[in-house]
């Protein structure tokens, strides 16, 4: 290939995984219609759920995160956001072994070692600061891509958002690799981080939230359309031509800096 993308912002996994497969749903891009030449043969469930969704993150995600965005600073936000990465990394461990990269394997594991303890249980990124190792989302349903299993029929779930037949495997095995489950000390405390977690990823993407209101015509479509071209990003590696990247734009503004 002639020109290669940047790889795709993982927006993982099961606590962090509900808010950004959520914000998927409400932030992501716009191409063709018709259910059934786009795999989409419920679509009029799934417009359905997606109306459902749509109107969550108007009510309450929505000013929520504006509620958010006005009490801390960028810094704050970004060390909310680490934190629960750096809990996703075992998962993301397990994955880049089952698709073979024993290399990025190691990577993630030191760290999740760094930053679990010089950064303050994962609150802060010593290893991509002092050490270069910038990390990678990898979950279930990108080793499913990688081994050659088909994304199926589009679906999209009440509050995850965009998925496929073969993404929604990712969301056990991502609860059950999730340092989180297993030091919530009960399901009060767990709903709350889980909240925070999504309430600060929404507020960090609140750019590509108005990008998407602004572009699209379609907002269905349009995530359709995004979802799919954001996965395959994601299974090849950020590997994808400029020729099958339709929303490099779109990315762009998920990836730069919220405003405060």
């Amino acid at each position: 290939m002639s020109h290669r993308i940047p790889e795709r912002p993982s927006l993982t996994t099961l606590t962090r995984a509900v808010a950004l497969l959520m914000l998927a749903l409400a932030l992501s891009g716009c191409a063709t219609s018709g259910g059934t030449s786009a795999n989409d043969p419920i679509e009029g469930v799934n417009r359905g759920v997606y109306d459902f969704n749509e109107g969550l993150d108007t009510y309450a995600l929505e000013p929520a995160s504006e509620g958010w965005t006005r009490v801390t600073t960028d810094g704050v936000r970004t060390s909310v956001d680490n934190f629960f990465t750096n809990l996703e990394a075992p998962g993301y461990v397990l994955n880049d072994l089952l698709q073979g990269k024993a290399v990025d394997a190691g990577r993630e594991s030191v760290r999740f070692v760094v930053n679990s303890t010089v950064g303050l249980l994962g609150l802060f990124d010593p290893a991509s600061a002092w050490l270069g190792l910038e990390g990678r989302a990898e979950d279930f349903g990108q080793t499913l891509g990688v081994w050659g299993v088909d994304s199926g029929p589009y679906l999209v779930l009440p509050l995850f958002g965009p998925s496929d037949t073969r993404d929604v495997t990712q969301y056990p095995v991502a609860h059950y690799t999730n340092v989180l489950t297993y030091v919530t000390l009960d399901t009060l405390t767990f709903g709350a981080l889980t909240a925070l977690n999504v309430v600060n990823t929404r507020a960090q993407v609140a750019g590509a939230a108005r990008f998407r209101d602004d572009a699209a015509v379609d907002p269905y479509v349009f995530t359709r359309s995004a979802y799919r071209q954001y996965r395959r990003g994601q299974i090849n590696d950020g590997e994808v031509s400029v020729e099958d990247d339709a929303y490099s734009d779109f990315f762009d503004e998920m990836e730069a800096p919220p405003a405060e």
